[in-house]
């Protein structure tokens, strides 16, 4: 069941985080990614966080901001941007991005896998995004504003169009909410697929959040 206080709150401030990051660049390992989809997740007040109940792994959720968190789930890596502030659990998963610079070393990663995708898809999903930028748990931790060449380096975001809004992609718990947010009709952005033991009936995708 939902926690009373996720029931009551709309929108919570990650999601403005959320929407923040579309058009930002993730910038590291020779590659250079532009967001184009994430999903926001509320900490302790959002039942499908892993922050919902705080573990050592989870802990890194509860700040400071700007780290990386980084799982591993069904054979890929996730990466998430931890919002803060410090001491309040919530982060955004990177679900998709465009390959904007590193473009045959982002596909060489990707044809590991046996196939050779077409460009729009080089980063669609958080497990082909990761896949593309060489993301691995060793970049767990990971300060996104420390602009040594090295690191992961998270740049400003450039102006985007309209942002769509729509449940979050695969979430059992608090299935219907609207915290997933992508730049409206571009091609790298992921399909909606609703995990098959979530409540509630399919929503429908809504109109432009801005």
């Amino acid at each position: 069941m939902e926690s009373l206080v996720l029931a009551m709150v709309s929108e919570p401030s990650v999601c403005a985080q959320a929407r923040a990051l579309l058009g930002g660049r993730l910038v590291g390992h020779g590659v250079t990614v532009r967001i184009t989809e994430v999903e926001a997740y509320a900490g302790p007040h959002d039942p499908a966080s892993h922050a919902y109940t705080r573990t050592a792994r989870s802990d890194i959720m509860y700040g400071p901001p700007g780290r990386l968190y980084v799982y591993r789930i069904h054979g890929h890596h996730c990466a998430n941007v931890v919002t803060g502030p410090d001491g309040t659990a919530s982060a955004v998963l990177l679900r998709a991005g465009e390959i904007i610079d590193g473009h045959e070393l982002a596909l060489t990663r990707r044809h590991r896998t046996g196939r050779e995708p077409a460009d729009h898809l080089l980063a669609r999903g958080p497990g082909n995004l990761t896949r593309a930028l060489g993301i691995t748990m060793a970049d767990l931790g990971t300060d996104l504003f420390d602009d040594e060449p090295e690191h992961l380096t998270l740049a400003p975001r450039k102006p985007v169009g309209p942002i769509a809004s729509g449940p979050r992609v695969g979430v059992r718990l608090a299935a219907d909410r609207p915290w997933r947010f992508w730049i409206a009709d571009d091609p790298t952005v992921s399909a909606y697929r609703r995990h098959p033991r979530a409540g509630g009936t399919t929503p429908r995708r809504r109109a432009p959040a801005d």
